[in-house]
C-alpha cells in the first residue's frame, strides 16, 4: 500500500464513508481506499438500546437510493442473514438501531478498501503534482499514500457543555457512553438527565422501565421551551431530498444560517412513540401512587458541584427566570454532538474560503472551495450543516451525497443524482 497513488482517499469509516466505499467499489475507474483508526466498525456503541429503531425507513441504507442492485444494499444483508422472511412479518420500515449497526458491519467486512487500526495522521498537499501525501499510523508504522483527491469523513464528537468538560467520570457522562456505565448510573438513588432530543427520551424510557428494580428518582431537564415531538409529517419530510438540499445550498450565507434553525423539530424532535411510551408508563406506575419522576422544560443546568456523596447543580427556570439548585448523585448529558474536524485542515486552513471564522465554504458537490481552484479536490461529509442543512448528518441523504462525490471524481454520471423528487417546489424562479 505504501506510496501507492489512489483516486480517492477516505479519512474515517463511519456510515457516510462506508457508504462511499460501496458505492466505489464495483466503479472500474476509481481506485479508493479508507481509513479509520478504530479497530472495527461500530456506530454509536453506547447508545444501542434495547428495542430502540433506525428513525429512517431501511430503504435509506448504505446504497440502494443509488443503486438498489447493489451487493450491498440492506435488503441482501437481511436475505444473508436468512432473516427475510421474519423481517417481512415485522411489517415495518424502520428497522431495530442494533440491526443497522450489524448491517453495516456486515458491508465493512466484506470491502478490502476498508482498513480499520488505521490512523490518518497527516494529509500534505502536492499542489505542484495535484495530489495529497496522506500519512497513516499502522499496527506495522508510518505508511503513506497518495491520492488524487481526499474525503473527510470523520463524523462527530460529544458535545459537552464547557462547564462540565473537566468534570466528567463514573457519574458524570455524555449520552455516547451511556450504554457502557449504565450499570454504575443505576446505583445511584437520584439520577438526572439533561437534554432535549431523541436521546434522552430514549434513555430516560429505558431507566424508567427499570426503576422499580433500581428505586432511583428519575429527573429530566431540557433548556428547550417544551419536550417537543419530531415533525413526521409527509410534506415537512420531503426536506430531506435533495431537491431540498440543492435550493438550501442556494440561499445566502445568512439564510442558510437562520434557516437551520426552522428545521430543528424535523432534526431534533423526539419520536410520538418514545413520547407515547413514557407517558403511558407513567399513567400506569401511577395507579400505585406517586411517581418519584420530574420532568421540567424551560430549565438550564450551568454547572455541577461536588455535596457529600453527590453532587449539587446550579440550575435556573428560564422563563420564570429563577434560580435553584437540585441534588443529584448521576448526571447524563444528552446535549448532542458537534462536527470533529481533522487537525490536518490547519495545513490547507490560509488556502480554502470561509463563510465565518469557524464555517469553511462547501460547493454543492461537498468540495472545499480554495481561492486558487485546483484539480485535486478536499471533499468533505463533516462541518456542512451551515451549507447543506437538513443533509448535513441525515443519513437517508447520505447516499446523494456520495453520487455527487463519485460523479466528479469519475468525471461522468456513474450514480445520477434524481431531480424532481418532491410534490411541493422550493422555488419557482
Amino acid at each position: 500500500m505504501t506510496n501507492k497513488q489512489y483516486d480517492m482517499v477516505g479519512i474515517g469509516i463511519g456510515p457516510f464513508n462506508l457508504g462511499l466505499a460501496a458505492l466505489a467499489e464495483p466503479l472500474d475507474e476509481i481506485d479508493a481506499v479508507f481509513f479509520d483508526k478504530e479497530e472495527k466498525f461500530e456506530w454509536h456503541p453506547g447508545m444501542l438500546i434495547d428495542g430502540t429503531d433506525l428513525q429512517i425507513p431501511f430503504l435509506a441504507d448504505l446504497v440502494t437510493f443509488a443503486d438498489p442492485t447493489s451487493p450491498y444494499s440492506f435488503l441482501n444483508y437481511i436475505h444473508r442473514q436468512k432473516r427475510l422472511y421474519p423481517f417481512f412479518f415485522f411489517n415495518r420500515f424502520d428497522i431495530p438501531r442494533q440491526e443497522y449497526n450489524e448491517y453495516a458491519k456486515w458491508v465493512a467486512e466484506q470491502l478490502s478498501s476498508c482498513h480499520f487500526s488505521s490512523k490518518v495522521v497527516d494529509v500534505i498537499p502536492k499542489n505542484e503534482e495535484e495530489y495529497y501525501e496522506v500519512k497513516i499510523e499502522t499496527p506495522e508504522g508510518i505508511q503513506t499514500v497518495n491520492a488524487k483527491h481526499v474525503v473527510m469523513g470523520t463524523g462527530s464528537i460529544p458535545l459537552v457543555p464547557p462547564a462540565f468538560e473537566e468534570k466528567l467520570n463514573e457519574h458524570i457522562l455524555h449520552s455516547s457512553g451511556y450504554l457502557h456505565k449504565k450499570e454504575e448510573i443505576q446505583k445511584g438513588k437520584h439520577v438526572t438527565i439533561v437534554g432535549s432530543g431523541q436521546s434522552a427520551a430514549e434513555i430516560f424510557l429505558d431507566l424508567l422501565e427499570e426503576q422499580t428494580e433500581h428505586h432511583y428518582h428519575l429527573t429530566w431537564f431540557t433548556r428547550s421551551s417544551n419536550f417537543f415531538q419530531l415533525d413526521q409529517s409527509k410534506l415537512a419530510q420531503e426536506l430531506f431530498s435533495p431537491d431540498y438540499v440543492n435550493y438550501f445550498h442556494s440561499l445566502s450565507f445568512e439564510e442558510r444560517t437562520s434557516t437551520v434553525e426552522d428545521l430543528n423539530p424535523l432534526r431534533h424532535g423526539i419520536e410520538s412513540s418514545t413520547l407515547t411510551k413514557i407517558y403511558d408508563l407513567l399513567y400506569h406506575r401511577s395507579l400505585k401512587g406517586k411517581v418519584p419522576v420530574t420532568i421540567q422544560a424551560s430549565t438550564e443546568v450551568s454547572d455541577i458541584h461536588k455535596k457529600g456523596n453527590g453532587y449539587e447543580l446550579e440550575c435556573k427556570q428560564l422563563k420564570a427566570e429563577r434560580s435553584f439548585q437540585y441534588e443529584a448523585d448521576r448526571l447524563i448529558l444528552s446535549t448532542g454532538y458537534k462536527p470533529k474536524i481533522s487537525p490536518f485542515i490547519e495545513r490547507i486552513k490560509d488556502d480554502i474560503e470561509w463563510e465565518d471564522d469557524k464555517r469553511f465554504k462547501v460547493t454543492k458537490d461537498y468540495r472545499l472551495v480554495f481561492k486558487q481552484p485546483r484539480n485535486h479536490h478536499f471533499f468533505t461529509l463533516t462541518n456542512i450543516e451551515h451549507s447543506h442543512g437538513s443533509g448535513a448528518t441525515n443519513l437517508g441523504l447520505s447516499v446523494q451525497r456520495n453520487q455527487r462525490i463519485l460523479n466528479v471524481i469519475a468525471g461522468r454520471d456513474v450514480y445520477p443524482v434524481p431531480e424532481e423528487t418532491t410534490f411541493q417546489t422550493f422555488n419557482l424562479f
